[in-house]
Protein backbone atom coordinates (compact mmCIF):
# COMPACT_ATOMS: atom_id res chain seq x y z
CA UNK A 1 0.00 0.00 0.00
CA UNK A 2 3.04 1.98 0.77
CA UNK A 3 4.64 1.52 -2.47
CA UNK A 4 1.18 2.35 -4.62
CA UNK A 5 0.72 5.73 -2.38
CA UNK A 6 4.72 6.71 -2.69
CA UNK A 7 5.11 5.18 -6.76
CA UNK A 8 2.06 4.54 -8.78
CA UNK A 9 -0.46 7.50 -7.57
CA UNK A 10 2.05 10.34 -8.28
CA UNK A 11 2.73 8.81 -11.81
CA UNK A 12 -1.07 9.07 -12.33
CA UNK A 13 -1.54 12.28 -11.20
CA UNK A 14 1.47 13.41 -13.68
CA UNK A 15 -0.63 11.86 -16.30
CA UNK A 16 -3.66 13.59 -15.22
CA UNK A 17 -1.78 16.95 -14.71
CA UNK A 18 -0.20 16.62 -18.17
CA UNK A 19 -3.90 15.98 -20.48
CA UNK A 20 -5.32 19.12 -18.80
CA UNK A 21 -2.15 21.30 -19.36
CA UNK A 22 -2.50 19.59 -22.80
CA UNK A 23 -6.25 20.47 -22.94
CA UNK A 24 -5.83 24.20 -21.51
CA UNK A 25 -2.92 24.84 -24.72
CA UNK A 26 -6.35 24.68 -27.37
CA UNK A 27 -8.94 26.35 -28.14
CA UNK A 28 -11.50 24.81 -30.26
CA UNK A 29 -13.63 26.89 -32.86
CA UNK A 30 -17.30 26.95 -32.40
CA UNK A 31 -17.93 27.55 -36.51
CA UNK A 32 -15.55 24.84 -38.03
CA UNK A 33 -13.83 23.16 -34.78
CA UNK A 34 -10.53 23.86 -35.56
CA UNK A 35 -8.46 23.27 -32.65
CA UNK A 36 -6.32 27.00 -32.32
CA UNK A 37 -3.20 27.14 -30.11
CA UNK A 38 -4.53 29.34 -27.21
CA UNK A 39 -1.49 32.04 -27.79
CA UNK A 40 -2.47 32.07 -30.76
CA UNK A 41 -6.12 32.82 -29.97
CA UNK A 42 -5.56 35.06 -27.71
CA UNK A 43 -3.23 37.62 -29.98
CA UNK A 44 -6.02 37.25 -32.44
CA UNK A 45 -8.62 38.73 -29.57
CA UNK A 46 -10.49 34.96 -30.33
CA UNK A 47 -11.16 35.28 -33.34
CA UNK A 48 -10.57 32.06 -35.67
CA UNK A 49 -7.34 32.13 -37.71
CA UNK A 50 -9.28 29.58 -40.14
CA UNK A 51 -12.81 30.33 -40.89
CA UNK A 52 -12.66 34.29 -39.50
CA UNK A 53 -15.35 32.92 -36.48
CA UNK A 54 -15.20 36.06 -34.38
CA UNK A 55 -15.69 34.34 -30.34
CA UNK A 56 -16.77 36.21 -27.15
CA UNK A 57 -14.01 38.53 -26.00
CA UNK A 58 -14.46 39.63 -23.03
CA UNK A 59 -14.53 43.65 -22.18
CA UNK A 60 -10.88 43.94 -20.64
CA UNK A 61 -9.53 42.27 -23.98
CA UNK A 62 -12.17 44.18 -25.86
CA UNK A 63 -10.41 47.82 -24.32
CA UNK A 64 -7.28 46.29 -25.20
CA UNK A 65 -7.96 45.80 -28.64
CA UNK A 66 -9.31 49.45 -28.87
CA UNK A 67 -7.32 51.80 -27.29
CA UNK A 68 -4.34 53.01 -28.35
CA UNK A 69 -1.48 50.91 -27.23
CA UNK A 70 -3.76 48.87 -25.21
CA UNK A 71 -4.09 51.26 -22.44
CA UNK A 72 -7.67 52.48 -21.05
CA UNK A 73 -8.10 53.59 -17.75
CA UNK A 74 -10.99 52.08 -16.16
CA UNK A 75 -13.81 54.12 -14.68
CA UNK A 76 -15.35 52.79 -11.29
CA UNK A 77 -19.02 52.32 -11.38
CA UNK A 78 -21.47 52.46 -8.50
CA UNK A 79 -22.73 49.46 -6.79
CA UNK A 80 -26.47 49.44 -5.99
CA UNK A 81 -29.20 47.14 -3.89
CA UNK A 82 -28.95 43.52 -5.81
CA UNK A 83 -32.02 42.06 -5.31
CA UNK A 84 -35.02 44.97 -4.25
CA UNK A 85 -37.58 42.63 -5.91
CA UNK A 86 -36.57 39.55 -4.15
CA UNK A 87 -36.85 37.49 -7.32
CA UNK A 88 -36.87 33.70 -7.30
CA UNK A 89 -37.11 30.98 -9.65
CA UNK A 90 -34.98 28.20 -9.18
CA UNK A 91 -32.97 29.21 -7.21
CA UNK A 92 -32.50 32.86 -5.71
CA UNK A 93 -31.43 35.46 -7.75
CA UNK A 94 -29.08 36.96 -5.00
CA UNK A 95 -27.41 33.24 -5.35
CA UNK A 96 -27.19 33.45 -9.14
CA UNK A 97 -25.69 36.64 -8.90
CA UNK A 98 -23.32 35.35 -5.93
CA UNK A 99 -22.58 32.64 -8.62
CA UNK A 100 -21.70 34.25 -11.41
CA UNK A 101 -19.24 36.60 -9.92
CA UNK A 102 -17.57 34.20 -8.71
CA UNK A 103 -17.24 32.31 -12.09
CA UNK A 104 -16.24 35.55 -13.93
CA UNK A 105 -14.54 37.73 -11.56
CA UNK A 106 -16.63 41.09 -12.10
CA UNK A 107 -19.55 42.44 -10.51
CA UNK A 108 -22.05 42.76 -13.54
CA UNK A 109 -21.79 42.79 -17.19
CA UNK A 110 -20.65 45.95 -18.34
CA UNK A 111 -17.37 47.67 -17.71
CA UNK A 112 -16.63 51.44 -19.11
CA UNK A 113 -13.40 52.56 -20.00
CA UNK A 114 -11.59 56.04 -21.00
CA UNK A 115 -8.43 56.14 -23.47
CA UNK A 116 -7.81 57.07 -27.05
CA UNK A 117 -8.73 55.63 -30.36
CA UNK A 118 -6.89 56.96 -33.01
CA UNK A 119 -5.75 59.94 -30.62
CA UNK A 120 -9.18 60.74 -30.45
CA UNK A 121 -10.56 60.85 -26.34
CA UNK A 122 -13.12 58.29 -26.08
CA UNK A 123 -14.96 56.41 -23.76
CA UNK A 124 -15.93 52.93 -24.41
CA UNK A 125 -18.98 51.02 -22.70
CA UNK A 126 -18.70 46.78 -23.49
CA UNK A 127 -21.15 44.34 -22.58
CA UNK A 128 -19.84 40.66 -20.67
CA UNK A 129 -21.72 38.06 -22.36
CA UNK A 130 -20.41 35.78 -19.39
CA UNK A 131 -22.35 37.49 -17.01
CA UNK A 132 -25.74 35.86 -17.06
CA UNK A 133 -25.78 36.58 -20.57
CA UNK A 134 -24.65 40.36 -20.85
CA UNK A 135 -28.68 40.92 -19.45
CA UNK A 136 -29.39 44.26 -18.67
CA UNK A 137 -30.47 45.48 -15.33
CA UNK A 138 -29.96 48.35 -13.30
CA UNK A 139 -26.21 48.09 -13.04
CA UNK A 140 -25.94 48.16 -16.81
CA UNK A 141 -28.37 50.92 -17.49
CA UNK A 142 -25.95 52.90 -15.00
CA UNK A 143 -23.00 51.61 -16.53
CA UNK A 144 -24.05 53.47 -20.13
CA UNK A 145 -25.36 56.47 -18.29
CA UNK A 146 -21.83 56.37 -16.39
CA UNK A 147 -20.43 55.94 -20.26
CA UNK A 148 -22.05 59.43 -21.00
CA UNK A 149 -21.26 61.24 -18.10
CA UNK A 150 -17.75 60.73 -18.63
CA UNK A 151 -17.43 61.55 -22.40
CA UNK A 152 -19.33 64.15 -21.90
CA UNK A 153 -17.02 65.73 -19.23
CA UNK A 154 -13.63 64.82 -20.71
CA UNK A 155 -15.26 65.76 -24.57
CA UNK A 156 -14.64 63.03 -25.83
CA UNK A 157 -16.48 60.53 -28.21
CA UNK A 158 -18.22 57.47 -26.98
CA UNK A 159 -18.69 53.86 -27.88
CA UNK A 160 -20.82 50.62 -27.06
CA UNK A 161 -20.04 47.65 -27.45
CA UNK A 162 -23.36 45.07 -26.67
CA UNK A 163 -23.60 41.72 -26.34
CA UNK A 164 -26.64 40.45 -24.95
CA UNK A 165 -29.81 38.50 -25.06
CA UNK A 166 -31.64 41.25 -23.94
CA UNK A 167 -32.94 42.51 -20.19
CA UNK A 168 -32.77 40.62 -17.00
CA UNK A 169 -35.79 39.09 -16.33
CA UNK A 170 -34.73 38.87 -12.61
CA UNK A 171 -35.17 42.53 -11.91
CA UNK A 172 -38.45 42.81 -14.06
CA UNK A 173 -39.88 46.12 -14.74
CA UNK A 174 -36.54 47.80 -13.25
CA UNK A 175 -34.60 46.17 -15.96
CA UNK A 176 -37.60 47.45 -18.83
CA UNK A 177 -36.46 50.79 -17.23
CA UNK A 178 -33.15 50.72 -18.45
CA UNK A 179 -34.25 51.22 -22.19
CA UNK A 180 -35.47 54.97 -21.53
CA UNK A 181 -32.48 55.41 -19.18
CA UNK A 182 -30.03 54.48 -21.88
CA UNK A 183 -31.90 56.59 -24.41
CA UNK A 184 -31.76 59.51 -22.46
CA UNK A 185 -27.96 58.87 -22.37
CA UNK A 186 -27.89 58.70 -26.18
CA UNK A 187 -29.52 61.83 -26.23
CA UNK A 188 -27.23 63.85 -24.33
CA UNK A 189 -24.45 62.93 -26.46
CA UNK A 190 -26.06 63.93 -29.36
CA UNK A 191 -27.29 67.46 -27.78
CA UNK A 192 -23.74 67.87 -27.16
CA UNK A 193 -22.76 67.40 -30.69
CA UNK A 194 -20.55 64.56 -29.78
CA UNK A 195 -20.25 61.41 -31.73
CA UNK A 196 -22.18 58.19 -30.23
CA UNK A 197 -20.92 55.07 -31.85
CA UNK A 198 -21.97 51.43 -31.61
CA UNK A 199 -20.24 48.04 -32.10
CA UNK A 200 -22.45 45.57 -32.21
CA UNK A 201 -21.06 41.72 -31.09
CA UNK A 202 -22.55 38.21 -31.13
CA UNK A 203 -25.67 38.10 -30.00
CA UNK A 204 -27.63 41.59 -29.77
CA UNK A 205 -30.93 41.16 -29.05
CA UNK A 206 -34.11 41.67 -27.03
CA UNK A 207 -34.27 44.97 -25.31
CA UNK A 208 -30.61 46.26 -25.98
CA UNK A 209 -31.61 46.14 -29.91
CA UNK A 210 -35.19 48.08 -28.69
CA UNK A 211 -32.94 50.95 -27.23
CA UNK A 212 -29.42 52.30 -27.42
CA UNK A 213 -27.91 49.76 -29.31
CA UNK A 214 -29.89 51.10 -32.54
CA UNK A 215 -28.99 54.55 -32.03
CA UNK A 216 -25.58 55.06 -33.14
CA UNK A 217 -24.29 57.64 -35.64
CA UNK A 218 -22.29 55.01 -36.94
CA UNK A 219 -23.49 51.22 -36.81
CA UNK A 220 -20.32 48.84 -37.14
CA UNK A 221 -20.93 45.39 -36.27
CA UNK A 222 -18.60 42.20 -36.17
CA UNK A 223 -18.83 39.44 -39.01
CA UNK A 224 -21.15 36.96 -38.49
CA UNK A 225 -22.56 38.67 -35.49
CA UNK A 226 -26.59 37.41 -34.84
CA UNK A 227 -28.92 41.22 -33.89
CA UNK A 228 -32.48 41.40 -33.68
CA UNK A 229 -35.07 42.19 -31.38
CA UNK A 230 -37.38 38.83 -31.29
CA UNK A 231 -35.66 35.42 -31.99
CA UNK A 232 -35.53 33.57 -35.65
CA UNK A 233 -38.49 31.14 -34.22
CA UNK A 234 -40.98 33.27 -33.00
CA UNK A 235 -40.43 35.09 -35.84
CA UNK A 236 -41.18 32.48 -37.95
CA UNK A 237 -44.42 31.17 -36.06
CA UNK A 238 -45.75 34.85 -36.16
CA UNK A 239 -45.00 35.65 -39.74
CA UNK A 240 -46.01 31.60 -40.87
CA UNK A 241 -42.94 31.87 -42.99
CA UNK A 242 -39.18 30.40 -43.10
CA UNK A 243 -36.93 32.99 -42.70
CA UNK A 244 -33.54 33.56 -44.90
CA UNK A 245 -30.48 30.85 -43.32
CA UNK A 246 -28.99 34.71 -42.84
CA UNK A 247 -31.67 36.21 -41.42
CA UNK A 248 -30.45 38.65 -38.83
CA UNK A 249 -27.03 38.47 -39.31
CA UNK A 250 -24.50 41.44 -39.11
CA UNK A 251 -24.24 40.48 -43.50
CA UNK A 252 -27.88 40.68 -43.41
CA UNK A 253 -28.77 43.80 -41.53
CA UNK A 254 -25.90 45.47 -43.82
CA UNK A 255 -27.52 44.71 -46.74
CA UNK A 256 -31.08 46.14 -45.58
CA UNK A 257 -29.68 49.24 -44.12
CA UNK A 258 -29.54 48.69 -41.07
CA UNK A 259 -25.81 48.47 -40.11
CA UNK A 260 -23.66 51.12 -41.93
CA UNK A 261 -20.35 48.62 -42.40
CA UNK A 262 -19.05 44.66 -41.27
CA UNK A 263 -15.51 45.09 -39.94
CA UNK A 264 -13.40 42.42 -38.32
CA UNK A 265 -11.67 42.92 -34.97
CA UNK A 266 -8.35 43.17 -36.39
CA UNK A 267 -9.85 46.48 -38.65
CA UNK A 268 -11.43 47.97 -36.02
CA UNK A 269 -9.03 50.05 -34.46
CA UNK A 270 -7.78 51.43 -37.19
CA UNK A 271 -11.31 51.88 -39.01
CA UNK A 272 -13.11 53.46 -35.78
CA UNK A 273 -10.34 56.02 -34.99
CA UNK A 274 -10.46 57.12 -38.57
CA UNK A 275 -14.58 57.53 -38.13
CA UNK A 276 -13.80 59.33 -35.06
CA UNK A 277 -11.85 61.70 -36.72
CA UNK A 278 -13.99 62.75 -39.06
CA UNK A 279 -16.66 62.80 -36.70
CA UNK A 280 -15.06 64.92 -33.82
CA UNK A 281 -13.79 67.24 -36.64
CA UNK A 282 -17.44 67.86 -37.81
CA UNK A 283 -18.38 68.29 -34.14
CA UNK A 284 -15.48 71.06 -33.25
CA UNK A 285 -16.91 72.98 -37.06
CA UNK A 286 -20.58 72.74 -35.53
CA UNK A 287 -19.19 74.49 -32.42
CA UNK A 288 -17.39 77.06 -33.97
CA UNK A 289 -20.36 78.09 -36.28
Amino acid sequence: MNWLAKTVLPKIKALVNQDSVKENLWVKCSSCAQMIFHREFEEQFNTCTTCGNHMPLPPHRRMALLFDGGQAEIITLDANKDDPLQFRDLKKYTDRLRDTRGKTGVHDAIMVAAGTIGGINTVVAAFDFRFMGGSMGRAVGDGILKAADEALKRNAALITVPSTGGARMQEGILSLMQLPRTIIAVNRMKKAGLPYMVLLAHPTTGGVTASFAMLGDIQMAEPGAIIGFAGRRVIEETVREKLPEDFQTAEYLQEHGMVDMVTPRSEQPKVIGRILGMLMETSSSKAAE
